[in-house]
């Protein structure tokens, strides 16, 4: 399986997803990988290198073609990830999916672990994570590291419909759809990120606040994919370019 030139501006994404994962403090050193499913039974997906820095410093040629198995030519002296059952299970399950993302936010670990609720405290602040928290996050109990596809399988099951999880005493996963999928797994994660960050704070001063009003609630509208995700993965991109981690 060798990689056709056409998805060379996908696998450049996809390395710009890691470096902004590792750079907005999500993902620590080597740990954390982003999917993209490009066939029925075949996806990019950031794979560990020869020479590996870890995920703040991923470049194109640690995206690399596999079959849902981790199988393909084009593989070379990279390994998948451990993990490649997130991935391969979760787009099993869910054709409706163009993305997985993974990563360890340490504010959703010290929430998952410590049953800290991601109830919707507050609104415009960061109106998709406030969605988050109003939908209800659903949460895998496990913390293993899932390297078998039965626990792949669990992982999806415990998702359900939903394009976000927490992985208690592990990580996140999220999800993305269509023509900016990849962004959209980014600004997920970011989301999420935000919603356990406030709820670990609010834990810590006694968790007085108070849920949203049904008044405010309906007051928060879906500003879009161009405002929730195009926007903010170009914010990113331009704090990579000011940190001298660009690609190009």
């Amino acid at each position: 399986m060798t990689l056709p030139d056409d998805l060379a501006p996908l696998r450049r994404k996809i390395a710009l997803a890691c470096r902004i994962l590792a750079n907005a403090g999500l993902a620590e050193d080597v740990l954390g990988h982003v999917s993209v499913r490009v066939g029925p039974d075949a996806m990019l997906v950031r794979c560990r290198g020869p020479q590996e820095e870890g995920l703040l410093f991923t470049l194109d040629e640690d995206v690399r073609l596999v079959d849902f198995s981790g199988k393909g030519g084009d593989l070379g002296p990279w390994a998948v990830p451990n993990e490649l059952p997130i991935h391969a299970e979760v787009l099993r399950a869910r054709p409706d999916v163009d993305v997985v993302l993974h990563c360890h936010p340490l504010s959703v670990l010290v929430a998952g672990v410590e049953d800290i609720p991601l109830r919707p405290v507050f609104g415009a602040y960061n109106i998709p994570a406030a969605r988050m928290a109003l939908d209800g996050v659903p949460v895998y109990p496990r913390a293993v590291l899932v390297r078998r596809p039965e626990l792949g399988r669990e992982l999806a099951e415990a998702m359900g419909g939903s394009a976000v999880c927490v992985m208690r005493g592990h990580g996140i996963t999220t999800l993305g759809s269509g023509e900016h999928a990849v962004e959209q797994a980014i600004s997920r994660a970011l989301s999420l990120d935000a919603l356990a960050r406030v709820s670990v704070e609010r834990a810590r001063l006694g968790d007085r606040a108070a849920d949203l009003s049904a008044e405010d609630i309906a007051e928060l509208p879906d500003l879009g994919s161009s405002f929730n995700d195009v926007n903010v993965w170009r914010h990113h991109v331009a704090r990579l370019r000011l940190a001298g981690l660009a690609l190009d």
